[in-house]
Formats: structure tokens, C-alpha cells, sequence
């Protein structure tokens, strides 16, 4: 599958937002949709370059989406500076409207890592009914240190049974009160090292299938 990256910015409120557009040439004409991806914690050397937020780029690159990464402010070409989480969040917010009003009517999927799968979370519960995401994809969610709020019930979440950063336990007991599946990867850490192949295939498999309208 090849693919060209295009490097954008979108106006946030904290200034401009550095992103990096993946055109897929798997499908003709248009895109199946807008997959837009959130990285790592800024503050501990997460950016849109991520081997895992890059992972999830090509799961859904494969299957026709185009992709959108993006840098949170205060990092790479992205203006302002770090805003406790809340400003993240606004980032995403502004990144999705740009993004996903190209796409029409198209499938949006919202996914995020570690961090960045809790400003996913964040920024889907603050849209309106008509905005929400077909899809949602976390991996590694921040949810000892971050409050999650509740997620759809289709929402594929995958954590590392041996996560260093983000106890297991942690998004276990997020998931159990919302009867939550979580894929847990077994000796798996935080950083999916040597089973990036693994993932972008568990990630593929389980957005091939229908979405589940709830």
C-alpha cells in the first residue's frame, strides 16, 4: 500500500496546529472517511510521530481512511504551550471540526494512545450528537492519572497486560462499570515495543466489522 503525507495546519485556540495529513491510495475516488489520532503525553515526549499513533495510522490507512495526526501545542510547529490537559483537548476539538467537515457524511474514527486516548475520550464526549465518531480506537488509555469518561460500547480499547506507565488494573476498573471489552495484550508494556505488527492487525480486524449503533 503506498500513501503520501501532506503536512498541515489547522487554526486551535492556543495558535496554530501542526498536522500530518495520510492520503491513502488503496480506494479510488473518495475516502472512506477521517481518522484523526492523538499522541502521547507532550510533557514526557509524545508527539504525533509516535510508533504507536503511527501504527494506528497505517491500520486505518489500509482499510481507506485518511488519516490525521497531529501535535499538541507547544509541540514540533504547533503554537502555544502546554495547558494541564484542558487545552489538549480544545487542540483536538479544533483538529476533528477542520477534519472531519471535509469529509461530509464520511466515517470519522476518533483513536488516541496513552495520553492521547484520554483527550480522544474527552473530546468525543463534548461533541454533539451529530458529530460523534463511528469508530473509536484506544490503546494504553490514561486512565489512573486522567478521568475518562464513558466511551460507546463498540469502542475498541487495548492495554498491555504488562503496561509500566498505566496499571492494567487501572482500565480495568474504568471499563468494568460500562461492561467494557478490553484486549489485553499478555507481557505486553506500555509502548507496544516489538508488537507494532500485532496491534495494526488487531486494530484492522476489529474495524473491518460494522459498527455497532447503539
Amino acid at each position: 500500500m503506498n500513501s503520501k503525507t501532506l503536512r498541515q495546519s489547522v487554526a486551535g485556540p492556543a495558535g496554530a496546529i501542526e498536522c500530518a495529513v495520510d492520503l491513502s491510495d488503496r480506494v479510488n475516488g473518495a475516502a472512506r472517511g477521517v481518522a484523526v489520532i492523538c499522541h502521547p503525553h507532550p510533557l514526557h515526549g509524545g508527539t504525533m510521530d509516535n510508533k504507536v499513533v503511527q501504527t494506528l495510522a497505517r491500520a486505518c490507512l489500509q482499510l481507506g481512511w485518511t488519516t490525521v495526526r497531529f501535535n499538541f501545542r507547544g509541540i514540533g510547529a504547533s503554537e502555544g504551550a502546554w495547558a494541564d490537559g484542558v487545552g489538549e483537548v480544545d487542540d483536538a476539538l479544533a483538529v476533528i471540526e477542520a477534519h472531519r467537515a471535509q469529509g461530509g457524511s464520511a466515517e470519522f474514527v476518533l483513536a488516541g494512545f496513552s495520553f492521547g486516548a484520554y483527550v480522544a475520550s474527552q473530546a468525543a464526549s463534548r461533541l454533539p450528537q451529530a458529530h460523534q465518531p463511528q469508530r473509536m480506537v484506544l490503546v494504553g488509555p490514561s486512565t489512573q492519572k486522567q478521568q475518562m469518561p464513558a466511551v460507546p460500547a463498540d469502542t475498541l480499547v487495548i492495554h498491555g497486560e504488562a503496561d509500566e506507565v498505566v496499571p492494567l488494573s487501572s482500565t480495568l476498573d474504568w471499563a468494568r462499570p460500562q461492561s467494557l471489552p478490553v484486549v489485553v495484550f499478555p507481557g505486553v508494556g506500555h509502548f507496544f515495543h516489538g508488537q507494532l505488527a500485532l496491534l495494526k492487525s488487531v486494530v484492522v480486524q476489529h474495524l473491518q466489522r460494522p459498527a455497532v449503533v447503539s
